[in-house]
């Protein structure tokens, strides 16, 4: 029995390269593609595949929640992601909305057909180079806590910290011990530094993290 495999990728060149890769394994069979988050969820829900290879950053609904939406919904599907995103508080946003597995799209064509059979197996897989940050930040004794979005400064961190928790930029300000004028120019870096376009999208990956208290 083949497994049947959906292809969820915005990059059509990347997508037809997997169409193909899934299409000539006599192990798998092609069940649809999606070029975004809400089409993922949309031909998963009408096929009800085996297995959804997502890439996490798409237009509209992204990877990390379209894959929180096929979990909900269809449990028994796993989501492998497939991504050229390697930063730390994506891998755990993504396994934290249910995906099984975590690859970089750098890899081998036969490491994602082996990736595919694992996670439709039941099984937990990573890449090689995410394994090796897992296992750094695991490591027992090493003493060193998983810190999300190290590229933010301590307090461009506390300052996303307190916009997770829904506080506006005065209530910040005063929180922080600085003006509003510079709480606005650090959440202005805090946007660029993540790659999101405003406010929800930034509160929505720091609480991806973990970060701030409210829940989803």
């Amino acid at each position: 029995m083949t497994l049947r495999v959906v292809v969820a990728d915005d990059h059509p060149l990347f997508r037809e390269g997997l169409r193909s890769l899934i299409s000539d394994s006599a192990e798998t069979e092609l069940a649809g593609v999606a070029a975004d988050g809400e089409e993922a969820v949309a031909v998963t829900l009408e096929q009800r595949p085996d297995v959804v290879v997502m890439d996490l950053r798409m237009p509209g609904l992204n990877g990390v929640d379209a894959t929180r939406k096929i979990v909900a919904a269809l449990p028994d599907v796993a989501v492998l992601v497939l991504t050229m995103v390697e930063e730390d508080a994506s891998i755990f946003a993504a396994m934290r909305a249910g995906a099984r597995g975590y690859v970089l799209k750098g890899a081998e064509p036969e490491t994602i057909l082996r990736s595919i059979l694992v996670v439709a197996a039941g099984e937990v897989i990573f890449g090689s180079a995410i394994a090796s940050r897992l296992t750094q930040f695991f490591a027992v004794g090493g003493g060193t806590a998983m810190t999300p979005f190290p590229n933010l400064t301590s307090r461009e961190r506390d300052i996303l910290t307190l916009m997770a928790t829904g506080a506006n930029n005065r209530t910040i300000a005063v929180r922080v011990g600085v003006t509003e004028k510079t709480v606005r120019n650090n959440v202005s870096n805090i946007f660029a530094k993540l790659q999101v376009a405003d406010r929800a999208a930034a509160v929505a990956r720091a609480r991806d993290a973990g970060l701030g208290s409210l829940p989803r």
